[in-house]
């Protein structure tokens, strides 16, 4: 384990004014996201998304710092035989590779799931140190419902995050610690607080007894929302007070950044809560992004797999990733969204 080279790589994960790209859609989650846009879902098509994403040069230098891929991206290569990781490079940017193996119903804990993806691990990353990944991303969903989560569930994947983590370090990989508590359903602000609480707790707790290097990793959270059919919304400044206030007491200030997930949140949304946070004034860590679906919206829309929207989609994709940029030193403002836009 090379721990500076560990330190490096996740300080540049989480630099001001850059984020992550979450581009690590599976086969079928993608296949879903085009049949919204009356596209096929093939290799090709899914490599020209990427690649075209890839090559809007403005925003992989200035506003991407790293791009989370899935097995089959990482193994591509461009129209014209670049490898995609190489375009990623290129740009300034950091390649990743998503590394679980998704999800699976927890044993006699019903509506709760672990994530799979251990075995056979260490040799898994070894290769894709190879194709060029740096760091890694492993998704631990905790659910919120009458009853859930439970203790047991809750333990069982930081148990197997800490475990990843691990893993990745001994591979000279920065590990991506994801335990995202869900958005999607009728819990208000103080419910979400109070299991995030716990969840992070005893994440840090397991990574502690696995003697996680954690200044050679990087926390990827849900914010403190309510959830989506909560009656009662939340504004960017309540979300942004209530996820500082619980971050501060729950992760070590050794952790050099953390890059929320936006977790169902729309394109402007998750810019302007991540904006609030920032604006709270000094924190101990670098508050970034590692979006999806709400950076690739936009774009994905724009593209609807026509060569002759490709410039129209890099716009898009570029102006979200500004306008996130801006948000990770508290600068974005509505409107400068709209003139940005316009323009």
């Amino acid at each position: 384990m090379n721990k500076d080279q560990l330190a490096k790589i996740a300080q540049a994960m989480v630099a001001k004014n850059r984020g992550l790209l979450a581009a690590d859609e599976s086969s079928g989650t993608i296949k879903r996201r085009f049949d919204t846009i009356g596209v096929e879902s093939t290799a090709d098509s899914r490599r020209d998304y990427r690649e075209m994403m890839f090559r809007t040069a403005d925003a992989m230098k200035n506003n991407i710092s790293g791009v989370i891929l899935y097995d089959e991206t990482i193994r591509q290569n461009a129209k014209d035989g670049t490898p995609l990781v190489k375009l990623i490079e290129q740009a300034g940017s950091i390649p990743g590779i998503k590394v679980d193996t998704g999800i699976k119903p927890l044993p006699n804990y019903p509506g709760e799931v672990y994530t799979e993806g251990l075995d056979g691990l260490a040799a898994r990353l070894d290769e894709y140190y190879k194709l060029g990944a740096r760091f890694a991303k492993w998704r631990a969903v905790i659910d919120i419902a009458d009853g859930i989560p439970t203790y047991a569930c809750i333990r069982a994947n930081a148990h197997a995050l800490a475990r990843y983590a691990v893993l990745c370090q001994h591979a000279n990989i920065v590990p991506i610690i994801e335990p995202e508590v869900l958005m999607d359903g009728g819990h208000d602000l103080e419910r979400c607080y109070d299991v995030t609480e716990q969840v992070l707790k005893i994440v840090y707790a397991e990574l502690y007894e696995a003697r996680v290097f954690l200044e050679g990793t990087v926390l990827k959270p849900n914010m403190i929302v309510p959830g989506k059919k909560c009656s009662k919304q939340s504004s960017p400044e309540q979300v942004a007070m209530q996820t500082i206030r619980l971050f501060k007491q729950t992760v070590p200030v050794a952790v050099p950044g953390i890059a929320f997930l936006s977790g169902g949140q729309d394109d402007v949304e998750a810019t302007a809560n991540l904006d609030a946070i920032n604006r709270m004034g000094a924190l101990p860590w670098n508050v970034t992004f590692s979006y999806g679906r709400a950076l690739q919206a936009a774009p994905q829309k724009a593209w609807s797999g026509k060569t002759e929207n490709v410039s129209d989609a890099q716009a898009a994709f570029s102006h979200r990733a500004r306008m996130n940029g801006l948000a990770t030193t508290g600068a974005w403002t509505a409107e400068q969204e709209k003139v940005a836009k316009a323009a």
